[in-house]
């Protein structure tokens, strides 16, 4: 799944944002307040959204009037992706639309409709479509030859602001909702805490690291029963990039929890994470998560430099790279020069904000910038130059 295009019309300081040409990494730029942090909470609302229903996706953010750029109170918050995803192993381009209103102050889902083309000709077909609460959705989505042969299943929703996608998607006979549900399902946006990743775990089961990281014990010593040559590579490149560190294990304590702990050359006896650098634990995170064995479709991460070394950046953007060539698009905001340096023009965007609205630019459609880059410059060191107009590190 590669997400190609975003469409955002009333979503706080989006009053109407494009973005299109998305790369597999793409690296948001852009001053405190532009709406980095926007732009990755759509994918955190479509996943609450999902999860529970839009009333109570749009409370947690404060309700749909906090929600909506200021102004447009009586308009409609909409959002649209359009993105490549397999549907019977045929890859697709699929447009996802959004539209949510209110009605009697109440939050509605007025339109909700998926729909992508079966041949390189001709319209797309709306295999989902829903305005408040009801609607239909194609059950034969591969095996008609004409539209008198689409075989429609009309639906009623139990309220008017739960997705269509959290219930058909359930059942498989609703392939294209069955896929997306699956995808949003996966998306990783992290909200990493330092604190919540140390100290013991129960030890349970997980395959993924969670968005907090509080379960990275439990993930690493999966990864190393299950995956050990992997464990090899993310233990290697902790030696190369946090000096002293020879090996990190996640142990069993006496009472049957777990722990991290951190081997240093120079000592006889492990560190348990509690007394580890923050700078160490978060490393081994992005580690842990960058060499997941099954890469989220989607990853999105906030100012990846905090807590960081400057010298570890470009290694990391390397590695959000790799990890994007390997199937799951990445989504990384920053204010760092460095972490910029190792990123190609091509992944970069920048937001500007006038007015309270934020637009964005990407760097590569900047001729002048594009040939800086030709001549030899790095994007962070031209950024720090000012030749991002608008946008200061």
């Amino acid at each position: 799944m590669k997400i190609v295009s975003i469409k955002i019309k009333n979503y706080r300081v989006f009053e109407s944002l494009e973005i299109k040409n998305i790369p597999g990494f793409c690296v948001i730029i852009g001053a405190n307040g532009t709406g980095k942090s926007t732009l990755f909470d759509i994918f955190s609302f479509l996943r609450d959204a999902l999860k529970n229903n839009i009333r109570q996706a749009l409370q947690v953010r404060g309700g749909f009037n906090e929600v909506i750029t200021r102004g447009k109170e009586k308009e409609n918050i909409e959002i649209e992706l359009k993105f490549r995803m397999e549907i019977l192993d045929i890859e697709r381009l699929v447009t996802y639309k959004l539209i949510v209103g209110q009605e009697k102050r109440r939050p509605i889902i007025k339109r909700e409709i998926l729909r992508y083309k079966r041949g390189e000709y001709g319209s797309p077909y709306h295999f989902l479509d829903f305005q408040k609460g009801k609607g239909y959705a194609i059950t034969n989505e591969e095996d008609f030859k004409s539209d008198e042969e689409l075989e429609k299943e009309e639906q009623s929703l139990e309220s008017s602001d739960i997705l269509a996608i959290k219930g058909l998607g359930q059942f498989q006979r609703f392939k294209a909702a069955n896929a997306f549900r699956s995808l949003i399902e996966n998306w990783h946006i992290s909200d990493f805490h330092i604190s919540n990743a140390r100290g013991s775990k129960d030890a349970l089961y997980a395959e993924h690291l969670s968005p907090t990281g509080d379960n990275i014990a439990i993930v690493a010593q999966y990864i190393y029963q299950e995956h050990p040559e992997i464990f090899k590579q993310v233990i290697k490149r902790m030696q190369e990039r946090i000096p002293g560190i020879s090996k990190v294990e996640a142990k069993n304590t006496e009472d049957g929890r777990l722990i991290l702990k951190f081997q240093d050359r120079a000592f006889k006896d492990p560190f348990i994470d509690r007394y580890v650098s923050d700078g160490t634990m978060k490393m081994f995170a992005y580690l842990i998560l960058l060499f997941d064995p099954k890469p989220h479709p989607l990853l999105c991460v906030e100012e990846p430099e905090n807590q960081l070394y400057p010298t570890l950046l470009i290694e990391l953007a390397e590695e959000f790279s790799s990890y994007a060539s390997r199937g799951g698009q990445v989504f990384v905001s920053t204010h760092s020069p460095d972490f910029l340096n190792a990123v190609p023009l091509e992944s970069i965007f920048w937001l500007k904000k006038e007015q309270g609205i934020t637009t964005i630019a990407k760097a590569s459609e900047h001729e002048m910038l594009r040939n800086l880059v030709q001549a030899g410059d790095l994007p962070g060191y031209l950024w720090s130059q000012g030749w991002f107009e608008g946008v200061a590190p």
